[in-house]
This record gives structure tokens, sequence and C-alpha cells, in this order.
């Protein structure tokens, strides 16, 4: 699983010229999910996701969780963090998850991230979407459930 967090003033995503999901200061995360994917998989990474202190303090220091300062979350799904470009010119995407097991497992996130953050806004699975934002610093971070999960020796 891959998740793509960037810290944004303002997010929204359009599907046929209609806004489905908008906010102000948060995270907007796109989300990546392969076949080997599974609920603990995504347990792990929503827990990262939502302990990450990545908004500044009084002093200017990075040392605030999202709830701290009152963000918000717009979560978007999207295969193509899943892109092998190793061969080619054009992107492979056998590593990303088959449409029914991504699907439920991006539902499956928004429903614990909705625990903390009943306002949690999203895409439209499989639709074809115009995402826009502001990104503050910028400041993006790729969390990776191999590098997240991969036991330590």
């Amino acid at each position: 699983m891959r998740f793509v967090i960037q810290c944004v003033s303002s997010a929204q995503v359009d599907v046929d010229e209609k806004t489905v999901g908008k906010i102000g200061k948060g995270f907007l995360v796109l989300v990546g999910v392969s076949d080997e994917d599974d609920e603990k998989t995504a347990d792990a990474m929503v827990k990262k996701m939502l302990g990450l202190r990545v908004f500044e303090d009084s002093e200017g220091k990075t040392n605030l969780n999202l709830e701290t300062v009152g963000g918000n979350l717009l979560i978007i799904s999207q295969f193509t963090l899943y892109a092998d470009c190793r061969k080619g010119n054009r992107p492979s995407f056998i590593k990303a998850g088959a449409p029914d097991h991504a699907e439920k497992l991006y539902k499956y996130i928004l429903a614990k991230v909705r625990e903390q953050f009943p306002d949690a806004q999203e895409g439209v699975f499989g639709a074809y979407m115009k995402v826009s934002l502001v990104n503050e610093g910028p400041f993006t971070v790729i969390l990776d459930s191999e590098e997240l999960l991969r036991k330590r020796s």
C-alpha cells in the first residue's frame, strides 16, 4: 500500500464538473493498493498517517499532527502509484491491486479515518477526477507499507 500525503491549505476533487470532496487545512492523501495488501496493512498505514507530526508549532518546528491543528482529510484512490517505469516508456500497472480488492480496502481506509475525522472527504473510486490543491510548504510524505512493515533486523 502506498500513501502520498500532501499538507494543504485547501484541496478539492471534481468528477464530471461537480465537486465531490473539498477540504481546508489538512492532508490530501493519494492511496494506492496492491493485491498483497489487507486490512492489517491499512490499519498500520492509517495509524502512521494520522500520527505524523508535520505541521509547525509556535516555534516553527514540525511538531503537530493533523488532529492537533484541526485539519481534515481528502482521500483519493490512485492505482497509478503502482506504476512500474523500469522498462520502456509506457508504465506497467500489474502491481496495482485488482479493482474489487482495491475498492474494498479504499472504503475500509475511509471508514477507519472517519472514526477520528468524521468529515473526511473522498474522491470517486475508478472515476476520472480533477484534483486541485494548495500545497503548504510544499510538504509531501510518501508512506509505503513495504518499508513501514519491514521487519528490522
